[in-house]
């Protein structure tokens, strides 16, 4: 199946594009054949017709997350539905009749320059496509969305994460949708041919209560405490801080108690039914090469020298940190980002693991993906 993802590299195009590719990824393991086709259609495919007609030839669907949300109100007003006149033009040039599902807004309804756009480009959109998808969403958050960017979740984090205080509104209300949530409703609706209007809920909090509870991870995290992590709303937002602190704030070095007897130190506390484990690593060898979709997981070297690359998924973005047993320090692993640890000393390194939930086998959400 062809699957086209415009607006790639933004919050819910790459949370999406990531989603897809690990289902490609899992099925190499198997020695399966991609059950997906990926095309990414970012802004430069998108300004070019010829490469924008390419991208949409034979395929099958395409989740439609381009677009514009700031600028002057005539700009984002135009902006939407040009973009969903533009689709549908390159769709009859390139011959395709895909399935179609457009990330529409709840500001749709409103009588606002942005609702309006909004609106109009969905019923551009709905009238070209036998197979129509409008996906309503509230606000999104999510791991690597950008602050300052109509993104209440990911300024708030970025303004904990710099020492900042905000100024915030005491009546604001947001309804908080996780991207990955919503990247997973269009990806099912184009597979399922589910058509219609779809609209998720997000959870309801106070603008006051979002930073109290970031607030509250931030404290804990610098202190080394992992915060409860038994609902899937506060693993989102809690992997959502600690990607926003990735890589600048990386690693978090442990204290040492050292006396005559030896050295101590804390690896890893707090969160809920945690599990730990502990491997050793050759000389010259390397473990990992994979990604999760929301798994809380610590690298910690108790022994040994190594060295840890992390590359955010569809990317060629790595990072490098050296760390040894010497010089306790945590490496927290982001998700949708794929890692590994190599061995670069002459003895074995060894190991110790943290997850934030027991393995299950049966969902082991572990995607191979090298380095």
């Amino acid at each position: 199946m062809k699957i086209a993802v415009t607006g790639a590299k933004g919050l819910l195009g790459w949370h999406a594009s990531a989603r897809i590719h690990a289902q490609n990824c899992a099925a190499r393991y198997k020695g399966d054949a991609d059950p997906f086709e990926l095309v990414q259609v970012d802004r430069e495919t998108f300004e070019n017709d010829a490469a924008l007609s390419a991208a949409l030839s034979g395929a099958d669907a395409v989740l439609h997350f381009a677009g514009v949300n700031r600028g002057a109100e005539s700009e984002v007003e135009e902006a939407n539905p040009a973009i969903a006149r533009k689709l549908v033009a390159a769709c009859k040039s390139a011959g395709a009749a895909p399935h179609i599902v457009y990330a529409n807004s709840t500001h749709a309804a409103r009588d606002t320059f942005y609702g309006r756009s909004k609106r109009i480009a969905g019923d551009i959109l709905g009238e070209f496509a036998d197979r129509y998808t409008d996906l309503v969403l509230p606000h999104i958050f999510g791991e690597c969305a950008k602050p300052y960017y109509n993104n209440v979740t990911a300024t708030l984090i970025d303004q904990l994460w710099k020492g900042e205080t905000p100024d915030l509104n005491p009546e604001g209300r947001v309804q908080l949708l996780h991207a990955g949530e919503a990247a997973q409703i269009a990806i099912d609706a184009a597979v399922n041919g589910v058509t219609g209007r779809t609209a998720p809920e997000g959870r309801d909090i106070g603008v006051t209560d979002l930073y109290d509870r970031l607030g509250s991870f931030h404290e804990l995290y610098r202190a080394n405490i992992f915060p409860a992590l038994a609902d899937p709303f506060d693993v989102a937002l809690f992997n959502s801080y600690r990607v926003g602190g990735y890589p600048e704030h990386y690693p978090l070095m442990l204290k040492k108690n050292a006396d005559h007897r030896g050295v101590l130190f804390e690896t890893a506390k707090g969160g809920t039914a945690p599990q730990s484990f502990i491997s050793t690593t050759k000389p010259g060898k390397t473990r990992g090469d994979h990604f999760h979709y929301d798994l809380v997981e610590r690298f910690l070297v108790v022994q040994g020298q190594a060295v840890i690359r992390i590359r955010r998924v569809l990317t060629d973005e790595v990072h490098e940190f050296a760390v040894a047993g010497d010089e306790p320090a945590a490496i927290d692993m982001p998700p949708l980002h794929t890692h590994h640890i190599e061995n670069v000393s002459d003895e074995d390194v060894v190991t110790f693991f943290w997850s934030h939930h027991l393995f299950d086998p049966a969902n082991p959400d572990t995607y191979a993906d090298p380095v």
